[in-house]
């Protein structure tokens, strides 16, 4: 099934469209401010890592890591995951959802600059 993605002209968002065929003709709002305002644009080409793919690429946070060790958010999210459970306590909501957006490559502004 192919994935479209589209940015905005109004807002600059990207909205992604699923179809079961493939379709060059397809146009979609975007699901963000409905504007009918967006342009195709070449989607990336994207890999999953395992958690193992992470620690042998930036060394493994828990036993010092070297000082690439938090340089993938992946890292950062265990290791903010690790100290909520050691000190009880439950991550919030919005930690949580930033968490899984890095998980799934969506990373937040700052971090992608860097």
């Amino acid at each position: 099934m192919p994935i479209y993605e589209f940015r905005c002209g109004d807002c600059g968002k990207v909205t992604n469209y699923f179809t079961r065929k493939i379709d060059t003709e397809v146009k979609a709002p975007c699901e963000h401010c409905g504007s009918a305002r967006t342009s195709r644009l070449v989607s990336k080409f994207a890999r999953s890592y395992t958690r193992a793919d992470i620690i042998d690429k930036y060394g493994d946070p828990s036993d010092g890591g070297g000082p690439d060790a938090y340089r993938d958010p992946r890292q950062i999210g265990s290791w903010v995951e690790k100290r909520f459970e050691e000190y009880g306590m439950d991550l919030p909501e919005g930690a949580r959802e930033m968490i899984d957006a890095a998980r799934d490559g969506e990373l937040p502004e700052p971090v992608k600059d860097l």
